[in-house]
């Protein structure tokens, strides 16, 4: 099978075109290294395009019809989005389903502590990582505490130039003759993935601290100095101790810029990802450098195709969906009911709901699981088998099924289906190229297309491959990025059951 580097078949016009479509997608990458920063970010293009809530019109007279386009939030971690077509929503949708969280490191709920003036927040790494990549870096927090009467503080330290950093510290390689004999997954333990945030004693006049209890000397403190004193009260009567004056200096950082006292840790989601912005890479800018491509870089291009394409007979849906990355578990993740729920309540709006009709509407859906693929990489050119792996450059990446060794945990398509998209993407010119996730006895991964096939819809995965999957920063090309947002907009048009 002959395969084509996509840039070989562009014009140069089409170069242009998605180079600015990718400075986009550095853009919104930029601003959603969180799922919850993802929705916003969503959102915001949505509205734009002229997207509207769906609870505006729950309850209402308002029906939805054909060229209406409506949104729904969920826990403010997982979006869908409709556009109405002509043919009843019964007779199915075209949906393009990805994923928006990405690996990282989540700080517990009673992280702070310090050890020999050093204060850290414990973490617990979240999907799976190479634990040694994440330490000697730049971090960066991002996140939210949700205080006791429901004000939301957000965090986003770390990004801005004159942000402060964090870091995970390493042994030095002087020391390390014993660290360097262990297995590459016991080189760094997961308590080990501790973040260092602080290292300045909180320092208070000794005047002020012997009168501490009265009101004047208290009065030339500020709220965080006096809250980290009382903290210090406090356990002291309760015979515990968590940490000295450089814990305390953090107490009162945090109580005089964000208003957080520590309790507030336990109601917080708070997730350290690696600093920095989205990177051209490479002399000829032809791929992007950066955090979280797996899953962004297909949900981005699915977001644009849903915004872009209005010329659709079937319905478009555009679902992007949290906790991929841990087994798409919880209830924002695509286990849940939240897409069955949404497409009743849709289905509600336009007039044609009921049990049955919702029934048949995912059974007769056909569905995209935009979710990347491992590039072959030449430097590790033992875990692929090349006639079947998927390239840089090659155009978006279509696995037939995915899953570990003997296809465990795959969905596995339709041979019909390829067919039909064959003929879509073909006669859209789009350039695609068909993958496995490496070698059949090396590894595998999953994807949410087994989940959406549970109710007997036409799923098969496609998306752009990437190098360095999983790793703080991985990498893409530009052309597999705009092929695959070329080949979204062919599917949201053009895809029917009828024709499998």
């Amino acid at each position: 099978m002959n395969r084509r580097n996509v840039w070989e078949t562009w014009s140069d016009k089409t170069a242009r075109e998605a180079m600015k479509f990718c400075d986009g997608y550095k853009a919104f990458l930029d601003d959603a290294k969180t799922e919850r920063e993802a929705v916003d970010a969503i959102i915001a293009r949505a509205e734009k395009a002229g997207f509207i809530d769906i609870r505006s019109l729950i309850g209402g007279r308002k029906k939805l019809k054909k060229g209406d386009k409506v949104y729904c939030v969920w826990m403010n971690k997982t979006v869908a989005m409709f556009r109405i077509g002509d043919e009843p929503m019964e007779n199915g949708i075209n949906i393009l389903g990805a994923h928006i969280d990405s690996p990282r490191t989540d700080v517990k709920q009673n992280p702070l502590y310090e050890d020999n003036g050093i204060a850290y927040l414990d973490t617990h790494y979240y999907g799976g990582i190479k634990k040694y990549q994440y330490v000697a870096m730049p971090l960066a927090i991002h996140g939210v505490i949700v205080k006791k009467d429901q004000t939301t503080v957000c965090l986003n330290i770390g990004e801005d130039p004159d942000d402060p950093v964090f870091f995970i510290s390493d042994l030095l390689i002087h020391l390390a003759q014993d660290q360097m004999e262990k297995k590459a997954s016991k080189v760094i333990e997961g308590e080990a993935l501790d973040l260092v945030i602080g290292n300045r004693p909180l320092i208070i006049d000794s005047g002020s601290a012997r009168a501490k209890e009265k009101n004047a000397a208290r009065a030339k403190l500020t709220d965080g100095q006096r809250y980290a004193l009382d903290v210090e009260k406090l356990e002291g009567e309760n015979g515990k101790k968590l940490g000295g004056a450089v814990r305390k200096g953090i107490l009162a950082i945090l109580k005089d810029n964000y208003g957080v006292e520590e309790d507030d840790f336990i109601s917080a989601e708070i997730e350290i990802v690696p600093a920095g912005r989205a990177r051209d890479a490479g002399l000829d800018r032809s791929m992007i450098l950066a955090y979280g491509q797996d899953d962004r870089v297909c949900a981005y291009p699915s977001l644009m195709a849903m915004v872009d394409t209005a010329d659709i007979t079937r319905t478009a849906c555009c679902l992007l969906v949290d906790k991929e990355e841990i087994g798409s578990v919880g209830a924002t993740g695509m286990r849940s009911r939240f897409f069955e729920n949404m497409l009743a309540e849709v289905m509600n709006l336009t007039g044609t709901y009921s049990e049955l009709a919702l029934r048949r509407c995912l059974a007769n859906s056909c569905m995209l699981s935009s979710d990347v693929n491992a590039a072959y990489d030449p430097q590790f050119a033992s875990a692929f088998e090349k006639k079947n792996a998927s390239f840089l450059g090659g155009g978006m990446a279509i696995s037939k099924f995915t899953g570990a060794r003997g296809k465990s945990g795959s969905n596995d398509a339709n041979a019909e289906y390829l067919a039909h998209l064959r003929e879509i993407f073909d006669e859209a010119g789009v350039v695609y190229h068909t993958a496995e996730l490496g070698k059949v006895d090396v590894g595998g991964g999953g994807t949410i297309a087994y989940i959406l096939a549970l109710y007997g819809m036409n799923v098969i995965d496609s998306g752009v491959s990437v190098l360095n999957m999983h790793a703080p920063w991985e990498a893409t090309s530009k052309a597999d990025v705009y092929e695959s947002y070329r080949g979204y907009c062919a599917f949201l048009s053009k895809a029917s059951l009828r024709n499998i």
